[in-house]
């Protein structure tokens, strides 16, 4: 028998920074470099990620901050398997509408609602595969003469299917790093 979860008391200072400059140049902090990232490859890319995901969720230590005001593992899981969803509706539109415009998400917002650090890490590993395994193939499904299709989000910020691919693996990238994976 588990001991349940307790409840993390400190608050997460909110990521009010627009990210959207790693689609430009390569990230001091992760070192990922989206330009160079070919975009028919970020399915693969994704599929590549997937197990250490599922090994970082399975350490022993995954429900622990490593600072009070630091994401735990599960909770970086928890996000990442929710930028997979996001991620792929985003896709979705672009590929099926013209120069759609995507809902808000505050990511801050849905790790508070959704309780991310009192989920279990193993069904958090589990729904992050199959999540991340469909939207890795709505990526490799992606047509030829659909790359430069855009969409865009309501702070005016525009993306191609090729840099919306970019930027969202910069976060699974990212966010390796953030849980040492």
């Amino acid at each position: 028998m588990t001991d349940a979860p307790s409840p993390s008391t400190d608050p997460i200072v909110p990521d009010e920074k627009d990210w959207t400059w790693v689609l430009q140049e390569r990230c001091p902090e992760c070192g990922f470099a989206a330009p160079d990232v070919d975009p028919r490859s970020i399915g693969a890319t994704v599929r590549d990620l997937l197990p250490r995901w599922v090994s970082a969720l399975h350490r022993d230590d995954a429900r622990e901050r490593p600072e009070p005001a630091v994401w735990s593992t599960l909770e970086y899981g928890a996000h990442v398997r929710d930028v997979f969803r996001v991620f792929g509706e985003r896709l979705d539109l672009m590929l099926t509408h013209e120069d759609p415009l995507f809902a808000n998400w505050d990511q801050d917002a849905a790790a508070r609602e959704d309780r991310y650090d009192l989920q279990d890490p193993l069904v958090v590993a589990d729904e992050l595969v199959v999540v991340g395994e469909a939207t890795a193939a709505a990526f490799s499904a992606v047509p030829a003469d659909a790359w430069e299709r855009q969409g865009r989000r309501s702070n005016g910020s525009v993306f191609t299917v090729t840099t919306l691919g970019q930027y969202f693996l910069h976060d699974l990238v990212h966010h390796l790093h953030d849980v040492r994976a």
